[in-house]
């Protein structure tokens, strides 16, 4: 097991930029995919974005696309979400993820570890 612990988040306005930050303890971080999901108020969680851990490929939800970086730092056991022109919808509760597989899935299944989130709130 990996213990996940997020940094970062807080309140914004709208066209600000932020960076979360999810720090992994024990061994291993490198062998697996991670993700970022988000949960916005009243709603159910939903996948951001991912990394892979071969190739470092990643891959976004359609709303983030060109807008949020996701990336790891295999070196420090972090992974990153830069979010920059935020908006409002994207308020939520952010959770930082870790499957056994090499792509983590968009879908809540299959995942090992998780964060204990972070909140972001963008107001207009």
């Amino acid at each position: 097991q990996i213990q996940l612990v997020q940094s970062g988040g807080g309140l914004v306005q709208a066209g600000d930029s932020l960076r979360l930050s999810c720090a992994a303890s024990g061994r291993s971080f490198s062998r697996y995919g991670l993700t970022w999901f988000r949960q916005p108020p009243g709603k159910e969680r939903e996948f951001v974005a991912g990394i892979s851990a071969i190739n470092l490929n990643t891959y976004y939800e359609d709303s983030v696309k060109g807008r949020f970086t996701i990336s790891r730092d295999n070196a420090k056991n972090t992974l990153y979400l830069q979010m920059d022109r935020l908006k409002p919808e994207d308020t939520a509760m952010y959770y930082c993820a870790r499957c056994s597989a090499n792509i983590c899935p968009r879908t809540l299944t299959g995942y090992n570890d998780w964060g204990q989130g972070t909140q972001v709130t963008v107001s207009s």
